[in-house]
C-alpha cells in the first residue's frame, strides 16, 4: 500500500498535512437547511471534509430498535444529498459519507464522492465493504471494537479488491474517556499496517484529537455540530465552529515542530558544528 491515499484534491499520509474531517453524522437532524449550514461552517473553520451518513433506516436497525425513530428522522434522500454535495463543492470542502447498506454504496457512486467511510460497526461487515471496494475508491476504516483478526479480514478484503484504505483508530464509547483513547495503539497500528493510520474521536473537547497527530495520526476525524446543546445523540461530544477551528489551529501548529523524522543533520546547527569534539 502507498504511504499516502490521495482523497479528492488531498494527499493523506506521512509527510502531508494532517486530513481533518468534520464528522456531520446526523447532526443536521434530517433538515437540509441545517445540513447546509454545517457544511459551510465546517469549510470556515478549516475542515478539509464533511462526512454524512448515508442508510436507509429499514435496512439500518429493526423497527423495534431503540434508535429507530431517531434515524428515521435523521435519514436524508437521493434528492437531500445531490443538494449537500453541491454545497460542499460550492465551498471547496470534500463531501463523503458512510454507507450502511448496499444501495447506500450506489447512491454515493452516483454522486462521485472521492471516498467511503466504513464505521467502526461495519468493520465485520465484510459484504458492505466488497460492495464499497467495487466502487474503486478509497475506503476510510474505523476500527472500533475490532480485535486485530477482525482488522485483518477487513484489509484483506480491500486489498485482494486493490483499493487504497486508510485506517482509523477509535474507541467505540460515546462519550469517550480521555483516559481510554489509547493513543498508543496509532504507533501498534503503523507497525502491524502499511496503510496511513488516523483516529476518530468521541472525546468531549479538542485536546485529545489534538495529541492523535503528535501520536502519528495523519487524519482526524471529529463529530461536528453548530450547537453542542442542540437535541440528539451526538451534539454534546461534538465540536462547535470555534472549537473546531481551534482543534484545526493547534493541529496545524505542532505540524511544523513534529518535523519528519529523518535522521540528519538541520541548517539550525551549522553554527554549532565547529564545537564539537570528535576523538579518534
Amino acid at each position: 500500500m502507498p504511504i499516502s491515499v490521495r482523497i479528492g484534491s488531498r494527499e493523506v499520509g506521512a509527510g502531508h498535512p494532517t486530513f481533518v474531517v468534520a464528522e456531520v453524522g446526523i447532526n443536521h437532524g434530517g433538515s437540509v437547511e441545517t445540513a447546509k449550514r454545517l457544511i459551510e461552517a465546517a469549510a470556515k473553520s478549516g475542515a478539509d471534509a464533511v462526512k454524512f451518513q448515508t442508510y436507509r433506516t429499514e435496512k439500518r436497525v429493526s423497527r423495534e430498535s431503540p434508535i429507530f425513530d431517531i434515524l428515521k428522522q435523521c435519514e436524508l434522500d437521493e434528492a437531500a444529498h445531490h443538494e449537500v454535495v453541491r454545497v460542499a463543492r460550492d465551498v471547496g470542502i470534500s463531501f463523503f459519507s458512510t454507507p450502511f447498506d448496499p444501495e447506500s454504496v450506489e447512491l454515493l457512486a452516483s454522486l462521485d464522492v472521492p471516498a467511503y467511510k466504513i464505521a467502526s460497526f461495519d468493520i465485520v461487515n465484510l459484504a458492505l465493504i466488497r460492495a464499497a471496494t467495487s466502487k474503486r475508491r478509497p475506503l476510510i476504516v474505523s476500527r472500533g471494537m475490532a480485535d486485530a483478526g477482525e482488522i485483518d479480514r477487513a484489509v484483506e478484503v480491500m486489498e485482494r479488491a486493490g483499493v487504497h484504505y486508510i485506517l482509523l483508530h477509535c474507541v467505540s464509547a460515546y462519550p469517550l474517556k480521555p483516559e481510554d483513547a489509547n493513543l498508543r495503539m496509532i504507533a501498534t497500528l503503523q507497525r502491524r499496517y502499511t496503510c496511513p493510520i488516523g483516529y476518530s474521536d468521541h472525546t468531549i473537547g479538542i485536546e485529545v484529537p489534538v495529541l492523535a497527530v503528535a501520536a502519528g495520526a495523519c487524519a482526524v476525524e471529529k463529530h461536528f455540530t453548530l450547537d453542542r446543546a442542540m437535541p440528539g445523540p451526538d451534539h454534546a461530544l461534538s465540536a462547535d465552529p470555534k472549537d473546531l477551528q481551534a482543534m484545526v489551529e493547534r493541529i496545524r501548529v505542532i505540524e511544523p515542530i513534529l518535523g519528519r523524522g529523518e535522521i540528519r543533520r538541520l541548517e539550525s546547527e551549522q553554527a554549532i558544528l565547529p564545537y564539537r569534539r570528535p576523538s579518534a
